[in-house]
């Protein structure tokens, strides 16, 4: 079955950088488009960022210019450098693979705080 672990989280001062690793099993990776949503407390899950089977990416306007999506077919995974973090990047990051069907992480908490 799809199986996909987030790593990579956890607490940072503002405006300092993460790298998200999401490791992917159990499909044909280089076939399904993979992403990243987030969630803070009280609040929805919101997209992040997006690469598709191609390597196209988009970004929610508050990852622009600050979050990178990559992906590496060969190890199956795939990441989401943060620079330039804000108390309110705080969240659990999610990540996904979507082809017909969409799974998702278990998530990885990023607290941005001094």
């Amino acid at each position: 079955q799809v199986q996909l672990v987030e790593s990579g989280g956890g607490l940072v001062q503002p405006g300092g950088s993460l790298r998200l690793s999401c490791a992917a099993s159990g499909m044909l990776f280089s076939n399904y488009a993979m992403g990243w949503y987030r969630q803070a407390p009280g609040k929805q899950r919101d997209l992040v960022a997006a690469i598709t089977s191609g390597g196209s990416t988009n970004y929610a306007d508050s990852a622009k210019g600050r979050f990178t999506i990559s992906r590496d077919n060969a190890k199956n995974t795939v990441y989401l450098q943060m620079n330039s973090l804000k108390p309110e990047d705080t969240a659990v990051y999610y990540c996904y693979a979507h082809r017909v069907a969409r799974y998702w992480g278990q998530g990885t908490q990023v607290t941005v705080s001094s």
